[in-house]
């Protein structure tokens, strides 16, 4: 008996969630009920925390309306679909909702039905996009997922990495949060052998295999896992060293250079020094030019950035005469 009318207010919640407003003889005609049972099951969902208005009178009616708090959402399978995918497309390139994306698609491929999961895997690996600027490796979405749920979960992972010095090796952390900077993503996260804080590079992480062992929540230092990332991306070594004294304030270069706050310096109201140094000369190139700004290279300037810039500069000229 309560299966039933479990099955039936939920039923009844679908309704509602399908037009903007019901006549309380077409649910009772629908869900095969009396009226009476009808306003008691929209007293059900009240309870529940669903915000359902009702009018009195012949032409009287229910309607799901907006509340304080979202309430559980019944979803169809096509629904769940475009749902899905649009989280992991938000995943892997809308700035500024990263994360929030990730753990709404972390809660809801815990409950995806196996045969819906294959039908959002189709419609991604379907899917093509224009990329207009090349921002670097981009992290699986599905790694983006399983490292969402350990974060949330604070469950203990496993998994590959690879540093531009050494082979994949295994590691064993807790992870804690994950960052997005300058279209790279890293996971901050407590490294259990060595007993002390990382930063990983998605795009260098594979085969990431939850324990299933939980631990407390760890705070990471300084309570700010973004100024945490930024401090150790500004301490790392590059390849390719380019320092830059810009004729415009740090509130302009800043504007304009993603990623890259933690390197910038203001000298004065109209100048600041940029640290552009990076591993692809490219994409020292692109920053620079990006600046939209006059500027002066430093001395500590390494020589192979230097004749990189001028052989671009030349090609420009060239095109243009």
């Amino acid at each position: 008996m309560t299966s039933d009318m479990t099955a039936r207010v939920l039923r009844l919640l679908s309704l509602l969630q399908t037009r903007r407003e019901w006549a309380g003889a077409d649910l009772a005609e629908r869900l095969d009920v009396t009226v009476r049972t009808v306003r008691r099951d929209i007293d059900r969902l009240r309870e529940l925390g669903y915000p359902v208005d009702s009018a009195r009178g012949h032409a009287g009616g229910y309607r799901l309306t907006s509340g304080t708090d979202l309430p559980p959402l019944l979803l169809d399978d096509e629904e769940a679909i475009a749902i899905a995918v649009a989280l992991r497309s938000a995943a892997g390139g809308l700035t500024g909702i990263e994360e929030t994306a990730l753990r709404a698609l972390a809660k809801l491929e815990q409950v995806l039905p196996r045969r819906l999961r294959g039908q959002v895997t189709a419609v991604q690996t379907s899917l093509a996009g224009i990329t207009w600027e090349e921002r670097g490796p981009r992290a699986d979405p599905a790694l983006l997922a399983t490292l969402a749920v350990a974060c949330r979960d604070h469950e203990i992972i496993t998994f590959d990495y690879t540093t531009r010095r050494n082979p994949a090796n295994r590691r064993r952390a807790e992870p804690c949060h994950l960052v997005d900077s300058g279209g790279l993503w890293y996971l901050v996260a407590h490294d259990t052998d060595k007993d002390d804080w990382r930063l990983f590079r998605l795009d260098r992480i594979s085969d990431a295999v939850p324990t299933g062992r939980r631990v407390p929540p760890r705070p990471v230092p300084g309570d700010d896992p973004a100024a945490f990332v930024a401090s150790r991306l500004s301490a790392a070594p590059t390849r390719h060293r380019a320092v830059a004294t810009v004729h415009a304030s740090a509130d302009h270069v800043r504007a304009r250079t993603r990623g890259l706050a933690s390197r910038l310096t203001p000298i004065d109201e109209h100048t600041c020094r940029l640290d552009a140094s990076d591993d692809h000369l490219p994409r020292i190139a692109q920053t620079l030019a990006g600046l939209d700004s006059d500027y002066t290279l430093d001395a500590d300037t390494d020589p192979e950035t230097i004749d990189h810039l001028r052989t671009t500069a030349h090609r420009t000229l060239r095109a243009l005469s």
